[in-house]
């Protein structure tokens, strides 16, 4: 893509974004972005696993047929604070191997217990399949003996950030398992895609209005959405758990995030609103640009801190000192 059509652009991602392909009509051809995608994660045996025991549990118990990938750290004496990860990929793509390396970090930094989810996806299974499985792999970690059920947080990126905030949603409305906290990275949260940044022409770099239609297509399966589906359906958003929402100045998806954050506010939901500037969707496939390293490093602090592992000793967040970085814009109470 030509960069000069975005002027404000991140500096350290404009390589990136001059080598991306226009990626408008990805969708069209499923098997092959699942195929592409697939091919990003390496194999799960060379990742370095130390200090973490990882396996997969079936969710049969819960009458459920997918799957999770537990990450408990070795050696802790009490139980530890859990964190459901959902992965991203536009309801169609993803895998928990693409992430594992993601969820080895956050374990072993964090000193938490993680559950990624192997969600079903569509459009083999529409909604509410890959949600019911997500709901199903909350109720495993809540009930795990090595967590502590008053400390587990969920945390999705994209279509997972959708998820995410509809397992809240669903845990609210179902009476449990209790969250303590929501990270919605790049949220999909409205299947009308009606917000001034998705009715825009763009371009936009990594996702675009025309892929996000094909996704919610593809999710519905000719269904209606109602509030689990799409959160930013739901009328009533009180008594959900404090929220940390993120949103990147140049995705079709920002207004949408913004708007679900303030509507959480409105509602009385302690939120943290960030939208970093110059940065597009996916963002994160550029580790060494100094953004995404701000990203990860307060994204961290931030679980840190709601999950009460803040100024742990021995694999702590990096840099963080109890306090989250001074990089953000603070729209609520203190999650």
């Amino acid at each position: 893509m030509d960069a000069s059509l975005f002027p404000s652009l991140d500096p350290d991602l404009v390589g990136m974004v001059t080598a991306l392909p226009d990626l408008g009509d990805s969708l069209d051809d499923l098997a092959g972005a699942r195929e592409f995608v697939e091919a990003l994660a390496g194999p799960a045996s060379e990742v370095d696993t130390a200090g973490l025991e990882v396996r997969d549990v079936d969710l049969d118990g819960f009458g459920n047929p997918a799957s999770v990938r537990l990450y408990l750290p070795t050696g802790a004496e009490t139980p530890l604070p859990g964190l459901l990860f959902i992965h991203g990929g536009g309801f169609v793509l993803g895998s928990v191997d693409l992430e594992h390396q993601v969820c080895v970090d956050l374990a072993r930094v964090l000193g938490v217990v993680v559950a990624s989810v192997d969600y079903r996806l569509a459009p083999e299974h529409p909604y509410p399949a890959g949600l019911e499985d997500c709901y199903a792999a909350l109720q495993l970690l809540a009930g795990l003996p090595e967590v502590d059920p008053a400390r587990v947080a969920v945390h999705g990126q994209s279509a997972g950030g959708c998820l995410s905030a509809a397992v809240a949603l669903l845990a609210r409305d179902r009476g449990g398992p209790a969250l303590c906290f929501q990270s919605l990275d790049v949220p999909v949260t409205d299947d009308r895609l009606e917000t001034p940044s998705m009715r825009s022409a763009g371009p936009w770099p990594m996702w675009s209005p025309q892929q996000a239609a094909a996704s919610w297509r593809l999710y519905l399966d000719g269904q209606a959405a109602d509030q689990y589906a799409a959160p930013a359906r739901a009328e009533d958003l009180s008594g959900l758990p404090p929220a940390y929402v993120v949103t990147c100045e140049l995705d079709p998806l920002r207004d949408e995030g913004i708007a679900y954050a303030t509507r959480l506010m409105t509602a009385g939901v302690p939120v943290e609103l960030h939208c970093w500037p110059g940065t597009f969707h996916g963002v994160q496939i550029v580790p060494e640009a100094e953004v995404v390293k701000r990203m990860e490093a307060e994204r961290r602090a931030v679980l840190a801190r709601a999950l009460g592992v803040a100024g742990r000793t021995g694999g702590g967040v990096p840099g963080h000192q109890g306090t989250v970085p001074l990089l953000h814009r603070d729209l609520g109470a203190e999650a």
